[in-house]
């Protein structure tokens, strides 16, 4: 393996969302030569030498015209140091460059695995050589250059911890809090439970979804806990002292936190209706599932066949 560079939003072992990707990096760089990342922010970060990080410059509160012209110099600039491109997401990166990378004989990658779509999302396809998902629901899983890929969870991390002990009748809800996770209708099903539960709810809400943070808090019973945006680190220690773990989230995207807890041998209780089979499963089923397949070093093998 030669040189790649990929594009994604935040390298930052301490982000709520994207902290996970840290390691992701940290493993392509055992297989990859060089490997350069630009990404919009950047913060806390732990990366082997053959690894370069380009900031487009969010955590300095750059001016969207100062984000695409530092993206073009940098495409310019690294246009030696790099084979092949991996978008991490975003669409937009894609349609702003493929004409550049496809002159200059780079291959592009897309990973995008969301329930929606729209014809940029189809511009950004059609402009790719190949799309990873991991959902069969995704929107992008349609498309005959498109590839399911294992969901890419660090099974050395995440998972069970027999010096903690498990808060009796203890749930747990981690994701962000938007519409999209279905915030309100877990505490609307969770307030109609038995009083003996309580539960978790971790995670942040962006800008736009303040309203909906505040409407769910007041919706929300004095048996629900917020404790706001986590770490990987904070998130181990929830699945490790949760009981139960559940993900309101619909068909078309797998969420990562999903099979995090499962590696962790929680209970899950999913409306999910690609993973209501995991239900059934006892926790250490739960975990050997993960571990067989989607775990990290899966995922890196996966990548190393179909990137070339």
């Amino acid at each position: 393996m030669k040189k790649l560079l990929i594009i994604t939003q935040s390298v930052d072992m301490g982000d709520e969302l994207l902290g996970f990707f840290h390691r992701w990096i940290e493993e392509f760089a055992k297989i990859y030569n060089q490997v350069t990342v630009i990404c919009l922010k950047k913060g806390n970060f732990n990366l082997p030498g053959n690894v370069k990080v380009l900031s487009l410059g969010k955590e300095e509160n750059k001016s969207k015209i100062q984000y695409l012209f530092r993206f073009y110099k940098y495409i310019w600039n690294e246009r030696r140091n790099y084979d092949n491109v991996l978008v991490h997401m975003n669409q937009e990166y894609i349609l702003l460059a493929w004409d550049i990378w496809r002159l200059f004989g780079k291959r592009i990658y897309f990973w995008r695995n969301h329930a929606s779509g729209n014809l940029l999302t189809r511009l950004a396809v059609l402009f790719s050589h190949k799309v990873f998902y991991t959902s069969p629901s995704s929107f992008t899983s349609r498309f005959k250059k498109s590839v399911q890929m294992p969901v890419g969870i660090d099974t050395d991390l995440f998972k069970p911890d027999s010096a903690v002990s498990r808060i009796p009748n203890s749930i747990l809800f981690l994701g962000r809090i938007s519409p999209v996770k279905r915030v309100i209708e877990f505490i609307e099903w969770f307030n109609r439970l038995d009083q003996k539960f309580i539960a978790t709810l971790a995670g942040g809400a962006l800008p736009k979804d303040e309203n909906y943070e505040k409407k769910a808090k007041t919706l929300a019973s004095e048996r629900i806990k917020f404790i706001g945006p986590v770490t990987q680190d904070e998130a181990l220690k929830l699945y490790q002292s949760h009981e139960i773990y559940v993900n309101m989230t619909q068909a078309g995207s797998f969420d990562k936190t999903i099979f995090e807890a499962a590696a962790c041998e929680m209970k899950l209780m999913l409306r999910n209706a690609d993973l209501k089979n995991l239900e059934n499963k006892k926790p250490p089923e739960l975990r050997a599932f993960v571990v067989l397949n989607h775990n990290l070093k899966g995922l890196m093998d996966r990548f190393k066949e179909e990137i070339s």
